[in-house]
């Protein structure tokens, strides 16, 4: 792990680029024309100048940051200003007799400490404080905007790779075949179910394959589409597994195309069932507006991880469609994940 730079590539820079300029102008307003007349002077002054320079700076910039920290968001721009320039102007006084004590201890200099040139120093302090404050602003400015078009990269390939997995799980193999072959004993046994399941096998495919059109999609639609999906796995697992839908969802209320789905399916990779033991799972709309699936948690022994990171890509849609957050809760006997529910309506899949 690389430590973090104290100061950034366009900081350093800056200082930099400053250092011919403050330096002769600081040491003439010291020193006076001896400083550019006499060779011991010269050597003498710059030293003081550039101890005292990068003293300065580096001092001026953990404050800086330390009110940067304290007062990190946008919104908060104009108290970090105020503060900081406070801070800074603080800062800055006390610099100011620093710099003249120093410079009256080296006899090369020439330079006396009086008070009159502290409070000269003082005014060109206010100066270079609204200076620095405002560089280091927009620097600030600038690695934030850096950091938030990263973020929003890493954001927009989260929400591809889950588009990914979403679209490898609209042609899962494992979930055709066995539906599949449930389908093919049923022929024998119960011809009017096996019929119903191609059925609902034809509804979910085609739900999958349209869906994955739009960014949002009604929660009713969701809901129905899981019903019928439910209705499969009731087929495949019998009476080891219990999911109950809610009977009347909000009519304005929308969500990612199969986010529903991708959470039964989380409770069906992680979780054991049989039919002593079902795997209960609930889908109900809770305040927020939101919608909760919560399942009873009774973990395999070994995990078969087929949808990688399933969840993970969720929570990663849901960052880049709203500032509302998903919430996860694993208690002891339940596993819930909450969905903020979106309020744009689109047109339903046909």
């Amino acid at each position: 792990m690389t430590r973090p730079r104290f100061f950034s590539h366009y900081e350093w820079w800056y200082h930099l680029a400053m250092m011919p300029v403050l330096f002769p102008l600081g040491n003439y307003f010291f020193i006076g024309p001896r400083y550019f007349q006499q060779l011991d002077t010269f050597v003498a002054g710059t030293l003081v100048v550039f101890g005292l320079y990068w003293c300065s700076i580096i001092t001026l910039t953990v404050v800086v940051r330390r009110v940067i920290a304290r007062f990190p968001d946008v919104r908060q721009t104009h108290a970090r200003l105020w503060v900081m320039l406070l801070a800074v102007a603080v800062c800055t006084v006390v610099l100011a007799i620093v710099d003249v004590w120093v410079y009256s201890l080296v006899p090369a200099t020439g330079v006396r400490f009086t008070w009159q040139t502290v409070q000269a120093i003082w005014v060109l302090g206010g100066v270079f404080d609204v200076l620095l404050c405002t560089i280091l602003g927009l620097f600030y400015t600038f690695e934030q905007w850096k950091q938030n078009a990263t973020e929003a990269e890493r954001l927009q390939q989260a929400v591809l790779q889950q588009q990914f997995d979403a679209l490898k799980g609209q042609v899962n193999p494992h979930f055709l075949f066995n539906s599949l072959s449930s389908i093919s004993a049923l022929i024998g046994e119960d011809n009017a179910l096996a019929e119903r399941v191609v059925d609902d096998l034809a509804k979910v495919y085609r739900y999958m394959l349209q869906a994955g059109n739009r960014p949002l999609v009604p929660l009713g639609e969701e809901l129905a589409f899981v019903g019928t999906y439910a209705q499969l796995l009731r087929v495949r697992y019998g009476a080891a597994i219990r999911i109950d839908l809610p009977a009347d969802p909000a009519p304005a209320a929308c969500v990612p195309p199969l986010c529903l789905q991708t959470l039964v399916d989380n409770a069906l990779e992680h979780n054991s069932m049989s039919a002593s033991r079902p795997l209960v799972i609930q889908v109900e709309p809770v305040a927020g507006p939101s919608v909760r699936v919560s399942n009873t948690r009774q973990r395999k022994s070994r995990v078969i991880v087929t949808t990688q990171h399933s969840l993970v890509n969720l929570t990663a849609k849901y960052r880049h469609l709203t500032d509302r957050p998903v919430q996860i809760e694993e208690c002891t006997n339940t596993f819930s994940v909450t969905l903020p529910l979106l309020e744009t309506p689109h047109d339903s899949v046909r």
